[in-house]
């Protein structure tokens, strides 16, 4: 137990002295490992040997690539100002409209990208510029796209939710149609918070022109391809047409046809594969050094003796599990989403697994919990000091201090807070669509 606490203490030291995430698991559990093991180099370096194989051979995590190209396509082919241009056509007359037009266009740019530094980076270059030239201040358009970013991950197809079901051994399907809802109620929640800002403050999101009728019309059957792709990965997933990896398979060659008719060229595609070789590249080395780090903790006995503790303790099931938001909340100001995932699920698992909530199945639990997850991992690409999707956004926009960006975002994290405790306690809500279509 001691030395499995030391070394996920020395991982947070090499964190902060920024050691990238994988080369610090990867010394971590090393250390561990060893000191585990009467310090003996022979059976790490098998270990390692051992869960390299095991980890690249995984037939699972070949949709990882797929999902991440289908998004590159995305990026690189325009999609994101279809999607915005037919959003802002629709509701963009309205006061705060281009604002709410921004979250609508995140909303369904994550549901074929998967990533929210991807859609923080994509829409924010597409719709700033708008909302700038529209009159929209510092504050309100920064914070809407910093935030509205997040959606990326919690809208599937998700590339943590991914890893998520990997790790626990979940359908990787009921973890995405799980997911539907909690990512409409984000998006509804943003809507609400954009409508009470521009009442209290009108000039901070103005009205625009009213597109015409034929225009808005257009501008909407130009997203018709983009948003099958969506329903046919998630569908195609759940109802059984497909597994994972060939619905992204078609997901991504539909995105690539999609990006090239709509005029993405042989950079576009060379930036596209490049782009996806860097971070699955990135992905996998982290799932290694994550490998090593869990295999050297499950040696020390630490996880199964603090999830036992957990449930010796007298905690209600709801303390313990408000204790596990907060400390994600607290490793976003360090580590990014998919770090955190890959580094506390093997510790706070099988806590949550040997707790009793509402009486819960352990199938639903566990479906429940990796959505409560990845909600509050979002939160940590948002929250200052150190969250990327601020940094992003502020990037693009030279002239909004960070403090505004920072200020701008507060109402909207106010929205996250609220959804998470209402699906803390009611978790019917992130179930209902499994058990609907079931």
């Amino acid at each position: 137990m001691a030395v499995g606490l030391s070394g996920l203490a020395g991982l947070l030291v090499l964190l902060v002295f920024r050691v990238q995430i994988a080369v610090a698991m990867l010394l971590a559990g090393a250390v561990i490992y060893v000191a585990s093991s009467d310090w003996a180099l022979n059976g790490l370096l098998y270990t390692l040997s051992d869960l390299v194989y095991a980890r690249l051979s995984n037939y699972d995590l070949a949709v990882v690539p797929l999902f991440i190209l289908m998004g590159q396509f995305a990026t690189h082919g325009g999609l994101s100002k279809a999607l915005f241009d037919a959003a802002g056509k629709l509701i963009g007359h309205w006061r705060g409209g281009m604002a709410m037009a921004s979250v609508a266009a995140c909303a369904s740019f994550g549901a074929i990208c998967g990533s929210s530094l991807a859609t923080a980076a994509t829409m924010g270059q597409v719709a700033l510029p708008e909302l700038r030239a529209h009159g929209y201040s510092g504050r309100l358009a920064t914070g809407t796209l910093a935030a509205s970013g997040t959606l990326g991950i919690l809208i599937p197809p998700s590339v943590p939710l991914i890893i998520y079901a990997v790790l626990v051994q979940d359908s990787i399907g009921k973890l995405f149609m799980a997911a539907v809802i909690p990512g409409i109620l984000a998006a509804l929640g943003y809507l609400i918070v954009i409508r009470i800002l521009v009442t209290r403050d009108p000039a901070s999101g103005p009205t625009g022109t009213k597109a015409p009728r034929a225009e808005a019309l257009a501008a909407l059957l130009r997203t018709v391809p983009i948003m099958l792709v969506f329903v046919v990965v998630v569908v195609g997933i759940y109802g059984g047409w497909a597994n994972p990896t060939e619905a992204a398979s078609i997901g991504a060659g539909a995105c690539g046809l999609i990006a090239l008719a709509g005029g993405m060229r042989w950079e576009g595609t060379r930036q596209s594969l490049l782009g996806t070789a860097r971070v699955t590249g990135m992905i996998f080395m982290v799932l290694i050094g994550a490998d090593l780090l869990n295999s050297s903790l499950a040696l020390s006995q630490m996880p199964h003796e603090l999830a036992q503790w957990v449930i010796d303790s007298g905690l209600s099931p709801m303390m313990v599990l408000f204790a596990i938001l907060l400390i994600y909340i607290l490793l976003g100001c360090v580590m990014d989403s998919l770090a955190m995932i890959l580094l506390t699920i093997p510790i706070f698992y099988p806590m949550i697994m040997g707790l009793d909530f509402f009486g819960l199945s352990a199938g639903d639990k566990s479906v429940w919990f990796g959505i409560m997850t990845l909600m509050v991992v979002e939160i940590g690409l948002v929250h200052p000091p150190v969250g990327m999707n601020l940094y992003i956004i502020n990037k693009l926009a030279k002239d909004v201090p960070m403090k505004e960006t920072a200020l701008g975002v507060m109402p909207f994290l106010a929205s996250d807070f609220l959804r998470i405790i209402v699906l803390a306690l009611f978790p019917g809500i992130t179930l209902w669509l499994i058990h609907a279509l079931g």
